[in-house]
């Protein structure tokens, strides 16, 4: 089941992951990107988590915000 979070909630938890994980945002991007070529949001969720036992919604935070800046980063 895939759950819909608001961009100020997204926001919100891209701020605590320094606080909850112990590493910046930037490292936790530099992991997925460096990471196996997965293609589905679901698939890099799973890895994330199961490689460095995060929570779903951490996976899924970081997952999101890497999409974002890749997309950003396309269109520039």
């Amino acid at each position: 089941m895939s759950v819909e979070f608001s961009e100020q909630t997204h926001r919100n938890m891209i701020d605590r992951i320094p606080q909850t994980t112990g590493r910046e945002v930037a490292d936790w991007l530099r992991t997925v990107d460096e990471g196996p070529s997965l293609v589905r949001f679901e698939e890099k969720v799973s890895w994330l988590r199961g490689a460095h036992e995060l929570s779903y919604g951490q996976a899924k935070a970081i997952i999101h915000e890497y999409d974002l800046r890749r997309a950003a980063r396309r269109f520039g």
